[in-house]
């Protein structure tokens, strides 16, 4: 048995639906962080922010128009390749955060900075596997139908 039977992708309208509702939440991200009402809204975001908003933006920014590329052609290989490039620019942006660490938790900092840098440092380890399993999917043959 396969993993493609032990676990069926779904139906292309199901999919389909899924990358609209992706792509509008990525460009709805990047109105909210850059324009209105800005991540300087955020009381525990420090002036820091500003140097990783371009690689956080690109994150969004490839997300959106791998979603949107997604709704035109649906195939294994355009969805490995599109991974490989969102969560990679995904990981540069979360280290990115790593290095700047733009958060201030203020009296609680202590308890809420080791909660943030355990959710990075989870995050990239993610990321990581995820650039693997994309690009094991990228070289791999496509399995055959019984």
């Amino acid at each position: 048995m396969t993993l493609s039977e032990v676990h069926p992708r779904p139906a292309v309208a199901s999919r389909r639906i899924g990358y609209v509702l992706a792509a509008m939440i990525d460009a709805a991200l990047l109105y909210v962080v850059n324009a209105w009402p800005g991540w300087d809204a955020v009381p525990f975001l420090t002036p820091d922010t500003a140097a990783v908003l371009a690689p956080v933006n690109a994150s969004l920014l490839v997300g959106l128009v791998a979603n949107a590329v997604y709704l035109a052609r649906d195939t294994r290989p355009l969805r490995a390749l599109g991974d490989l490039a969102t969560t990679s620019v995904g990981l540069a942006a979360l280290v990115r955060l790593w290095q700047v660490f733009p958060f201030d938790f203020g009296a609680a900092a202590s308890s809420w900075d080791l909660v943030a840098r355990v959710l990075l440092v989870l995050g990239i380890a993610g990321s990581v596997v995820a650039i693997v399993v994309a690009l094991v999917t990228l070289v791999r043959p496509p399995a055959r139908r019984r």
